[in-house]
């Protein structure tokens, strides 16, 4: 099946490592999938080559001489060429301060070595996927720049409706239904109208911002589409490999969404959007991700949401009361939460879904 979608592609891979076995593996494993593989021996020759083109994907050793994949990853990522090409790290070490120092030079992805086949094509498979659907948002937000009026309204429309299939695709992988994501869109909502009666929010939250979150929410794990499966719905404890690739969905939420400035209030659509996708899962304590961000610093969207979300979980299909879920997230106000949001959330919780 993978061989099938990708020979149809001709999607192009650039595999840079100082190891030739390890070139020679990657290169019949590329292959197999019907994708066409062009090697570098080191970082300066994989600069060489994308200078006479540019790959859907590189995936690049770590430890390197001269220039290192760390180096290289930065180096891309600068240039404006080359900066939307996804970069997989391939190394020996698992240790997870490598794989998180990965991740901050702005790797999409992390394959350790001996590798195994059917994991470096599961993970090429999906990054490949989202370049070329980034590719095509982008290029949708391309026309949208030169379009009349009422061809920019019907194209925003598409664009939203191309995120709400991707992020319903997201929530099947995570479990969710459909029905839960539409009912965290209307919590919000509702937590947002009482949040505009107050004083101390009311001067940050118009009617159009109201409308704006309803639509936002359900985007928020809409990165849960640039990580495995298997992960996404394994019952047992994450290994910190796994953990810090499902934290990552953070990331790619918000570079799905940053992708697709458009104009006017779509701006606003997409802002908040990606607010709430990029730090839904800061905590009030500083103690969430991906930024540690403490209190005020969180955009209030995203406060917003993490609120409702833990309350819609804690009471979906009936697994706590409305009472029994205010109980829990108590405890949790203050560290997990901005407490004058929960106290508000408490006043009004009749009137949730």
């Amino acid at each position: 099946m993978i061989n099938n979608e990708f020979s149809k592609s001709g999607k192009t891979v650039l595999i840079v490592d100082d190891v030739e076995v390890n070139r020679i593996v990657l290169e019949e494993i590329i292959a197999g999938m019907g994708c066409h593989p062009v090697l570098a021996e080191s970082g300066e020759h994989a600069l060489e080559l994308l200078k006479e083109f540019l790959p859907q994907l590189i995936l690049t050793d770590i430890s390197m001489p001269e220039m290192d994949g760390y180096e290289l990853c930065r180096i891309l990522k600068k240039s404006k060429r080359t900066e939307n090409i996804p970069v997989v790290f391939i190394s020996a070490y698992n240790e997870s301060q490598d794989i998180v120092e990965g991740f901050s030079k702005g790797g999409a992805d992390y394959i350790t070595k001996p590798f195994i086949s059917e994991e470096v094509q599961a993970r090429v498979g999906v990054h490949l996927k989202l370049y070329e659907m980034a590719q095509e948002l982008r290029e949708m937000n391309r026309r949208l720049q030169v379009s009349v009026s009422e061809q920019l309204k019907q194209m925003e429309l598409e664009k939203k409706n191309i995120l709400y299939a991707l992020a319903g695709i997201a929530a099947q992988d995570s479990s969710y239904e459909k029905a839960y994501m539409e009912r965290l869109g209307k919590n919000c909502r509702m937590l947002a109208q009482a949040l505009q009666l107050s004083p101390l929010f009311d001067e940050k939250i118009s009617d159009s911002y109201i409308d704006t979150i309803e639509l936002a929410a359900p985007l928020c794990n809409i990165g849960n589409i640039g990580v495995s499966k298997e992960i996404l719905q394994k019952k047992t404890e994450l290994t910190a490999e796994e953990e810090i690739e499902l934290q990552s969905h953070t990331a790619i939420g918000a570079k799905l969404l940053m992708d697709l400035h458009g104009s006017s209030d779509y701006n606003d659509f997409i802002k908040i959007s990606t607010d709430i996708a990029h730090y839904h899962h800061e905590n009030w304590d500083g103690s969430g991700y991906p930024g540690r961000l403490l209190k005020s610093e969180i955009p209030l969207a995203a406060q917003i949401v993490s609120v409702m979300d833990r309350f819609c979980t804690l009471t979906e299909n009936s697994a706590h009361s409305k009472e029994e879920a205010l109980e829990i997230m108590k405890e949790e106000a203050g560290t997990k939460f901005n407490p004058d949001i929960f106290e508000i959330c408490c006043k009004i919780s009749r009137q949730f879904d």
